[in-house]
């Protein structure tokens, strides 16, 4: 079979899977919009081959969390998933094996994160919960949309967000956000 593989940079990635021939999207943590990730004191920037992107964002420490992303594509027909890859934890290698450090890893127990999604065709999602599995990269769901598969573009925005300026949240590492088809996930142990 044939893979169709496109490479948009350090932005976005799209491609064919191999199974079912449906479009999957994905789009880094710089292609996001982060609350303060331009400010040193809050978030840096890590080098990592953990990354299809090859770096992630690292919150160091923040009250005010929030994670913003947007994309205009022609999704064809089908369900599609949404789902942010995160980890708890900053991970590293030592002596060649991969070690997480939970220094400054604090406020994710305190109230759960925010997922969100909306479509330009009125489709929305909420749902919450806590980021758990500390040291495991983890893909968060954030929700289903179903595409008609028209011609047209279909905006869908999405978002993670954890407001609570009594704590503050840091150690969370953001890597990119995938959009797959809806199966691609259901048959893949990995996720």
């Amino acid at each position: 079979m044939l893979m169709v593989y496109i490479d948009f940079g350090y932005l976005q990635k799209v491609w064919l899977d191999k199974r079912t021939g449906r479009v999957c999207l994905s789009i880094s943590s710089k292609g996001l919009a982060i609350t303060g990730v331009d400010d040193r004191r809050y978030w840096s920037r890590i080098e990592t081959a953990e990354s299809r992107f090859k770096s992630v964002a690292h919150l160091q420490q923040i009250w005010w969390f929030e994670v913003d992303g947007e994309v205009d594509f022609p999704f064809p027909i089908g369900s599609c998933s949404i789902f942010f890859r995160l980890q708890v934890r900053r991970s590293s290698k030592r002596f060649g094996r991969r070690i997480c450090n939970s220094e400054h890893v604090h406020g994710w127990d305190k109230k759960p994160v925010r997922f969100q999604l909306s479509t330009s065709d009125g489709q929305q999602v909420t749902k919450q919960c806590y980021l758990k599995e500390p040291g495991k990269w983890m893909y968060n769901h954030v929700g289903d949309f179903v595409s008609s598969g028209s011609a047209v573009s279909m905006n869908v925005k999405f978002s993670m967000t954890q407001i609570d300026c009594t704590h503050t949240k840091g150690g969370l590492c953001v890597d990119s956000v995938l959009v797959c088809p809806r199966e691609f996930m259901q048959r893949s142990k990995r996720f």
